[in-house]
């Protein structure tokens, strides 16, 4: 089809909707382990990076056990099954109703998912590596030799297919997880985000083998890594067995291996190494990468995502692809070229410096971003205190004191005063004096870590008042709202939201906290009061919010009510985020791009899927690294921890440029040339002695 074999098609397809499998699934993992299965931060985190880690561990087994015993085709479709079954296992065990026997919203047997969920992310794992190395090589086997021009274009098209699959699926599975499914209960719909995969995924699989018939099958040759490694091993325990200093040294320590391999062999190998050797520091850039999955995402949860729509936390990972694909082309056809007018030589491995240089910067945003997060935070009561709220119900200015002569404090009609922090220990009573009315109350029941709002108002010649046990003591979770409704009317209210009933609440008692989804949209209010019935539509309330809302009266047929912010909205907008993510972007360019140009350039042609391994074994190595810091770590802000990778990096980045400039670049192919050279004068000349020992034997 113009000019490329049919099967390749199938090959873009399968990579397309495989790619979609995974970035869809791992967009809203950290957000399921958070959410459903209730792990804290760094539990998530953890788990999170050890699955990723797997991820780029388990190519090195797909590798091997292509080239070394079943072949391409057969390990893509064995690997694709258990990947499938994975996909399938993960969405089950995120289906709420499996165990929710109480139909009470919350798992029973949360042990059980968890067991499905883990087991889950093994196959896939194990399928998602697998497969990695061996679809692109599958897809160059189908070209011949004189189709050079076609195997770059199905190289390109292939790696777009990757970024297309990854794109889309980034924007799709957050919505799909945003809305809410169930049978008995309605919840996040996590079923269906990672339902949507697992369907992909077969979709992959069928299209794959739909094409058997037309593909090129080359049988499997052997694998160079296990040569190489064979090689290396020999060559240690062979130093090891002559350690004595009657042998003489040799030039290099791989040169003990030359008694049982080639020296072609050992010189690739030195080659190798030598690459492989820098490859050491790079896992600390990967640690900082792969947090755009975890802890970024986590980041944005606490943001405000209204962009004129509702914008999910982990549909920000989606600004990475897009600036990818801008930054790419404007950085080779206008970057590059300017640093060359200016003669500088901006070298491969310089290049890979400023990259981590920029990573470690992408960090120091994201910390400065998280100072201001936190700043937003409500502080809660610490061991020893109680915190008390003031709120004046009535339409008579009053004034609160504290006893024993702890405050004083003005409370404005229809107002409040906000959390007041107290000793416990000292609390025991207040006087409260609005006109000429007077009240005491005792504060000795009150609880310490808690926090309560003394709510009042005037009554003919009383002062009626309510305590009120506030018992939100965090933030709401994935940025939706709590509002609660209280009656300073001066009979009973029957409150209805959104056509839901709320509940009959008598004079100045209040409601239990309701759950609503944040953004910007508004909910309707409903109250009968004394045969009236009234309605209002109430405020936006953006992100992470939490309400108390005074029912006071009604003005034909309009109910009027008073907002008090018991948490305060996400203030801080998702967008402070795009800084560090193109940041992140512009390192991951002129890091991994060049990378891996570095490592094919300074490798023989047989031995780049050596370092191909090398290169995933780092991004798996800097996984581990930050599952590690995330379980140990003692530091209780997260701003702190974003210092510390940052800071890593840059120790990290000083050591690599150092490395590098002991580097000297190789060309693979002239020393190959010189091989073949030579292999050519040893053939002459081993000839050459064949036929004299013939002319001799004659003679």
């Amino acid at each position: 089809c113009a000019g490329f074999p049919l099967s390749i098609f199938f090959i873009i397809i399968n990579e397309f909707c495989e790619r979609f499998s995974y970035y869809g699934m791992r967009a809203v993992l950290v957000l399921y382990f958070k959410y459903f299965l209730h792990w804290d931060d760094n539990l998530a985190t953890a788990i999170y990076h050890t699955f990723v880690a797997l991820c780029y561990l388990t190519p090195i087994l797909g590798a091997i056990i292509a080239d070394s015993w079943l072949g391409k085709f057969k390990t893509i479709v064995s690997l694709s099954i258990v990947y499938t079954i994975g996909q399938a296992v993960l969405s089950v065990g995120s289906i709420n109703d499996l165990s929710d026997h109480n139909r009470d919203g919350s798992p029973d047997n949360v042990a059980l998912h968890i067991a499905l969920s883990m087991i889950g992310l093994i196959l896939i794992a194990l399928g998602t590596g697998g497969i990695k190395p061996c679809v692109s090589a599958f897809g160059g086997d189908q070209f011949e030799e004189d189709q050079e021009e076609q195997r770059s274009t199905f190289f390109s098209l292939f790696y777009l297919s990757i970024n297309a699959g990854s794109l889309i699926s980034t924007i799709v599975t957050p919505n799909l997880r945003a809305t809410e499914c169930g049978i008995h209960t309605k919840q996040r719909c996590y079923p269906l985000a990672f339902g949507v995969p697992a369907i992909l995924m077969a979709v992959a699989l069928i299209v794959f083998v739909v094409g058997s018939r037309m593909y090129k099958k080359v049988k499997p040759q052997g694998n160079i890594m296990l040569q190489v490694c064979k090689c290396i091993g020999f060559a240690i325990k062979n130093r090891f067995r002559h350690r004595s200093k009657e042998f003489p040294k040799r030039e290099h320590w791989l040169d003990w291996a030359s008694e049982k391999y080639d020296k072609r062999l050992i010189a690739q190998t030195k080659m190798v190494l030598k690459v492989l050797f820098l490859y050491i520091p790079l896992p600390m850039f990967w640690a900082l990468f792969d947090q755009q999955g975890s802890r970024w995402t986590l980041q944005a949860t606490a943001t405000n995502g209204d962009f004129g729509i509702p914008v999910q936390p982990d549909q920000m990972q989606i600004v990475n692809p897009i600036l990818i694909v801008i930054m790419v082309p404007v950085v080779d056809s206008f970057i590059y070229p300017l640093i060359k007018k200016c003669k500088i030589n901006f070298t491969p491995l310089k290049k890979m410096t400023v990259g981590m240089f920029l990573a470690s910067m992408a960090f120091v945003a994201a910390a400065l971003l998280q100072v201001q997060i936190d700043k937003t935070y409500p502080v809660f009561p610490a061991a020893g205190q109680t915190q008390i709220r003031l709120m004046n119900l009535g339409s008579v200015p009053a004034t609160v004191q504290f006893q024993p002569q702890l405050q004083s404090v003005d409370v404005a009609p229809k107002e409040v005063v906000n959390y007041m922090v107290f000793k416990t220990s000292e609390l025991q009573s207040l006087n409260v004096t609005s006109g000429s009315q007077h009240e005491t109350e005792s504060l000795e029941g009150l609880l310490e870590g808690k926090r309560y709002t003394f709510a009042f108002q005037g009554f003919g010649t009383d002062i009626v008042s309510n305590w009120l046990f506030d018992n939100v003591t965090s933030k709401p979770e994935e940025g939706k709202n709590l509002i609660r409704f209280i009656n300073s009317y001066g009979s009973i209210a029957n409150v209805t939201l959104d056509g839901e009933a709320v509940g009959l609440l008598p004079p100045l008692n209040a409601s239990n906290y309701i759950t609503i989804s944040g953004g910007n949209q508004k909910h309707i209010i409903k109250s009968v009061m004394s045969l009236s019935s009234c309605t209002v539509s109430s405020k936006k309330f953006g992100f992470g919010s939490a309400y108390t809302i005074s029912i006071n009266d009604c003005t034909q047929g309009t109910l009027n009510i008073t907002y008090f912010e018991d948490i305060p909205p996400n203030s801080v907008h998702m967008a402070w985020q795009i800084p560090q993510y193109f940041l992140l972007t512009c390192a991951e360019v002129v890091f991994s791009v060049t990378g891996l140009e570095f490592s094919y350039s300074q490798a023989p042609s047989n031995m780049k899927s050596v370092l191909q391994a090398g290169w995933l074994l780092t991004v798996a190595v800097g996984n581990i690294i930050v599952l590690i810091v995330a379980g140990s770590s003692k530091l209780s802000k997260q701003w702190a921890e974003y210092v510390l990778f940052a800071a890593l990096l840059f120790v990290v980045c000083i050591i690599f440029a150092i490395m590098a400039t002991f580097y000297t670049y190789v060309d693979p192919n002239e020393i190959e040339a010189q091989f073949d050279e030579q292999e050519k004068k040893d053939k002459k000349d081993q000839d050459y002695r064949e036929k004299e020992g013939e002319a001799d034997s004659k003679m």
